[in-house]
């Protein structure tokens, strides 16, 4: 009778919730980090404080954010990170993260690719089909693709994001803009 009573179908459901939200915090709490690095007053480090307002907009307690700031002067040196790859039907992909070892995540990354077809590009091959404004890839050449792909660039888009190490996958296709 497992799974029949109301408390079981409650524990399921706020555990696959927290699961969620926990994944969100650790990139969101990465993030600051990374931009308390180099200077940890966000009146004075705009990335940081971008980076406080979204950790807010997605409610993560105010003592996490400042013992991230704190832990950013002692923890072991972070680092962000561009992959840039090729998917289906050539989607172009960039993907960025932030690590503590880059040969493990892009291993890590790598290995993810080739499980979804698609592979690692030499740095410089896939940028120069997108433009940086605000902080923001944008494609500048979107891609159509058929239904078949866009469910193939979704499923690797969210092996991707469950990865620790990735903070963000931005793709050319048509629709995902």
């Amino acid at each position: 009778m497992s799974g029949h009573n109301k408390w079981s179908q409650i524990k399921n459901q706020k555990g696959a919730a927290d699961m969620k939200r926990g994944r969100i915090f650790s990139k969101l709490l990465k993030a600051i980090s990374i931009a308390a690095k180099t200077e940890a007053n966000p009146q004075f480090n705009p990335r940081l404080r971008s980076a406080i307002e979204k950790a807010k907009q997605f409610n993560v307690p105010q003592d996490n954010i400042e013992r991230a700031v704190s832990k950013a002067s002692e923890e072991k040196p972070m680092e962000d990170i561009v992959v840039e790859a090729y998917g289906p039907e050539g989607v172009s992909l960039i993907i960025e993260g932030i690590t503590d070892n880059t040969n493990r995540s892009i291993s890590e990354i790598k290995h993810l690719l080739a499980e979804h077809d698609a592979k690692i590009a030499t740095p410089g091959s896939v940028l120069w089909a997108f433009e940086k404004s605000d902080n923001a890839w944008k494609p500048k050449f979107p891609q159509d693709v058929s239904d078949e792909s866009k469910q193939k660039i979704a499923a690797l888009i969210e092996a991707l994001e469950d990865h620790d190490d990735v903070q963000n996958v931005i793709t050319n296709t048509a629709s995902s803009d």
